[in-house]
């Protein structure tokens, strides 16, 4: 800013001070606002006064500051001090705009992918927001702050960014939650259609302390897909069905859900059946669809694991040999390499890795026989050359893992489509699961005793929740415009060999089509009713409007991502419950703001635990293990 003298009518008026050159009064810029310790700079402010003398008066004129950005002209006297000062170059709307000379020359991308040339200022506020948005979205540690090889890589990028502690980021941490909580919310409350939560487990790997993230999927008025993580819940033992009811009803009542829930999808066991018991109690039954005769929706992807583990128990000695096999050769590095190299040699790719299978993941066991498949020729060599190598499988063995591979890739396949988020897969359930009932039948007459075993054992667990989910699954593929009843008519009378139940079930699924449409058309007439009595200011909505809203409760339903239980990386298991919950939500939150901007970036959702090296192939770790280990 400059300071300047306002004009006076007296030609006896001398300013104090003067330039040494041309005798005009000297200038003070805002970014060189005097401090106590700058006593040249306060000198100068105390002698910018002009003084007057009119016979035995004295008087003193006002000092002026002007702002060298937008020329605004504040007080400027000493006695103001400097506040004001620093104030204005905070709202300056001029401030931005710097010399060409104090800028850096940046390319950057439009959203066609032209290259320009800009310019680039650094702003250390938005690095600390990128900084604590980067340890969210790839579960960096906070600690990583702090690390020297940290410092020593930001002194040499950027000398002027202070590097902030641990505390710090975690204070930014938590402003990014809040902010992105409250439009999370904001976008929840305006959603006019029924909202579909699911539930999921979360265990911390050395604390051993359960967690609930709750999920909310909806269609928004763009009739587009969203699904946000609403909670990430700490839940204290024990883990019962009262205890799990009223952290889940509370939740819903603090969103506001309550009275826009469509259906609650859960894990497959007796704690949840009971739990749905006490929620209907607690929750306004009129809000749901039938009076909440459809709110229990069972998770399709868990059943399916429950059919598989059954159909596995089986089965367990027909692969025992190929499992010992599998676990003799990952027991050490040594071993490992020995493989590697037998292979090389037999000219045998190996970009894929022998994997190990667990017992409660079945999809391990199709992954395990997958590749140990690839390496039969392998395993057969290294019979003859390793002595401690005794569990070779026999031919015989390995034709059952490929009868066995062959049936699992059936319901691996169907597990991968129930497992989307980015798309609805209630209408694509049932013509698969009728598949599968189908391919079930088929197994029991394949002549081969072990399939036929674990066949009949899996079609005994597939009855027992068949009952339970082709009710509103059937009424999602009525209204798929490419199934309609015709694919109920083609199925039931291939799956009821008596044509009479099959009718039965297909009236049923009807009635529940029925029953629905009537509550709609009930509640809209309510709706239009309650509307009539609203000030004549405000106008009904359209026919079309109405309908719209309504109607998307009607609309397919994401199921959710079932993979077992899930555990919290190590290094997030000693955070605060509250820290934990914020880190947790921003990374769903921050994730599906940046695919919205770029869907490409889903190839980049990835952590600092998905490292591989490239001369390994990414192919190494396929798509079903990828996701898993997230």
């Amino acid at each position: 800013m400059a300071s300047s003298t306002a004009p006076t009518q007296d030609s006896n008026a001398i300013p104090c001070s003067q330039s040494p050159i041309d005798g005009t009064p000297q200038t003070m810029l805002v970014d060189e606002i005097p401090t106590p310790n700058d006593s040249n700079q306060v000198n100068c402010m105390d002698e910018s006064e002009e003084t007057l003398v009119l016979g035995k008066k004295r008087r003193l004129t006002s000092v002026k500051a002007e702002c060298s950005y937008c020329k605004k002209q504040l007080g400027g006297d000493t006695k103001n001090g400097t506040r004001h000062l620093h104030d204005h170059l905070k709202i300056c709307p001029l401030k931005n705009t710097r010399d060409i000379k104090q800028s850096i020359l940046m390319p950057k991308k439009d959203t066609g992918g032209k290259f320009s040339v800009g310019t680039y200022t650094f702003n250390e506020e938005i690095v600390r927001k990128d900084l604590a948005s980067m340890i969210v979205l790839h579960e960096y540690s906070l600690s990583m702050v702090e690390h020297f090889g940290f410092h020593r890589f930001l002194s040499s990028l950027q000398p002027l960014f202070k590097v902030v502690s641990r505390n710090t980021v975690k204070n930014d941490i938590m402003k990014i939650y809040e902010f992105e909580k409250t439009k999370t919310m904001r976008i929840i409350e305006k959603n006019t259609s029924k909202i579909a939560i699911t539930t999921d487990t979360w265990t911390t790997s050395n604390q051993k302390k359960g967690y609930m993230a709750i999920t909310a999927h909806f269609i928004d008025e763009t009739w587009k897909l969203r699904s946000r993580i609403i909670r990430f819940i700490y839940v204290p033992c024990p883990h019962t069905a009262e205890v799990l009811c009223d952290v889940l009803v509370d939740c819903l009542m603090d969103c506001y859900i309550d009275r826009k829930l469509s259906t609650l999808t859960l894990d497959n066991c007796t704690t949840n059946d009971v739990m749905i018991n006490l929620i209907l109690n607690k929750l306004d039954n009129q809000s749901l669809w039938l009076e909440g005769s459809l709110l229990h929706m069972r998770c399709c992807a868990h059943i399916l694991n429950l059919i598989v583990r059954d159909g596995l128990d089986v089965i367990g000695d027909g692969i025992e040999n190929i499992h010992s096999s599998v676990a003799f050769w990952v027991a050490t590095p040594k071993r490992c390499e020995k493989f590697e190299e037998t292979a090389c040699l037999l000219k045998v790719s190996t970009y894929r890795k022998l994997v190990l299978d667990c017992k409660t993941r079945w999809n391990s066991t199709y992954k395990m026989l997958k590749v140990a498949i690839c390496y039969k020729d392998v395993f057969t060599r290294l019979k003859q050359r390793e002595p401690l190598y005794k569990s070779a499988p026999k031919e015989k063995e390995w034709e059952i893992a490929r009868d066995i591979r062959d049936k699992l890739k059936v319901f691996n396949s169907v597990t991968e489509l129930f497992s989307g988020t980015e798309y609805p897969t209630a209408n694509l359930y049932f013509p698969k699961i009728c598949e599968i009932k189908m391919s079930l039948k088929e197994w029991l007459c394949c002549g081969k005793s072990i399939i036929e075993r674990m066949a009949m054992r899996m079609l005994d667990k597939f009855e027992k929740y068949w009952f339970q989910i082709n009710g509103i699954m059937g009424v999602a593929t009525i209204l798929d415009p490419r199934y309609k009843l015709r694919l109920l008519h083609f199925y039931f009378p291939l799956i009821y060999t008596n044509g009479e139940d099959a009718k039965k079930k297909i009236e049923r699924i009807q009635d529940i089509c029925y029953n629905l449409l009537n509550e709609y058309l009930l509640k809209s007439k309510a709706s239009e009713v309650g509307a009539s009595y609203q000030s004549s200011a405000s106008s009904l909505p359209s026919p079309d409007e109405s309908e719209t809203d309504h109607m998307s409760k009607y609309d397919k339903f994401v199921a959710s991502d079932f993979k077992g239980g899930r555990f919290i990386s190590p290094h997030r298991s000693r955070l605060h419950h509250d820290t934990l919950e914020a880190l947790m939500c921003s990374q769903d939150w921050l994730w599906n703001e940046a695919k919205e901007i770029d869907a490409t970036l889903s190839e980049c959702y990835t952590t600092f635990h998905d490292d591989v090296d490239d001369e390994t192939n990414e192919d190494i770790l396929d798509t079903d293990t990828y996701h898993e280990e997230l």
